[in-house]
């Protein structure tokens, strides 16, 4: 049995005993490791000269990041391609965050009704607990590989993850002054664009970003797997089609600088909101 002993201000021993959740996290976490070390043993080495491997790797890391070129692709088309992706996550996160808002209101327990925060909550954990990609192709079905189907998939699961980041900002608000407004008699609406709104700009402005900047990536991963286009389709393309790995390092880095800036971005909204 784990126990921990700290000393307290007066010189006594406090006896601290783990809490169900630590036990869980540390057996997790030894499981973990465990399936680690094995599947690394499971793995079929028959084939593999380790030498080799060594060698082509550093050399196709060479190729990437110290001689990077856009041989295939031009340089205004990688730009354009860029910005497809930002427009799939623009798009997906700004439908997302819009229907996210008003759920959140139904979600928050200080907002609504108990029966319908536990509803909205177990409907967007399972939404949540789906992969993005696995979204996309669903939605793919009905609407075929290709943008629409990116954009509904991601937003999708946009809303299953601002749902519970809004609501949880809004269950964090005073209730002091939400009860002093009900108290003069203002209606709900008043109450959240008066009071939950305003004092939750900057979590909500916060959080909005940083799910962008999540879709960025997976809009990246979209070019290829839904054929949504964009730069993720043209570092498919390399490194599948032409095997160019000059031009898979440029594209790589091109995503990274993006990917930089819009980090940048997202401090400068955080100190201003």
């Amino acid at each position: 049995m784990d126990i921990q002993l700290d000393r307290t201000n007066d010189g006594k021993i406090k006896i601290n005993r783990p809490t169900r959740g630590q036990k869980s996290l540390k057996w997790i976490l030894i499981a973990t490791a465990i399936f680690t070390v094995a599947g690394f043993f499971m793995m079929d080495y028959s084939g593999l000269v380790l030498s080799q491997a060594i060698a082509d790797t550093l050399n196709n890391l060479y190729q990437m990041f110290l001689q990077p070129e856009l041989s295939q692709v031009g340089f205004g088309t990688a730009m354009s391609q860029v910005v497809v992706t930002l427009s799939l996550a623009f798009l997906s996160t700004i439908l997302g965050a819009v229907i996210s808002l008003f759920l959140a209101f139904g979600t928050a327990v200080n907002l609504s009704k108990p029966w319908l925060s536990t509803l909205i909550k177990g409907v967007i954990t399972i939404a949540r607990a789906v992969p993005t990609v696995l979204w996309v192709l669903i939605f793919a079905i009905a609407a075929g590989l290709g943008s629409i189907a990116a954009v509904i998939g991601m937003m999708f699961h946009s809303v299953a993850y601002l749902v519970k980041a809004y609501s949880e900002a809004f269950e964090e608000i005073d209730e002091g002054k939400i009860e002093a407004l009900r108290a003069t008699g203002s209606s709900y609406w008043q109450i959240l664009f008066q009071v939950v709104i305003p004092e939750t700009k900057s979590y909500l402005i916060s959080w909005t970003f940083l799910r962008f900047e999540i879709n960025f990536g997976v809009a990246v991963a979209m070019g290829a797997a839904a054929g949504a286009g964009g730069i993720g389709y043209e570092l498919f393309m390399s490194s599948t089609f032409y095997y160019d790995m000059n031009e898979v390092g440029m594209i790589t880095i091109i995503i990274l600088i993006v990917a930089i800036i819009l980090e940048l971005i997202a401090n400068r909204l955080k100190i201003k909101a």
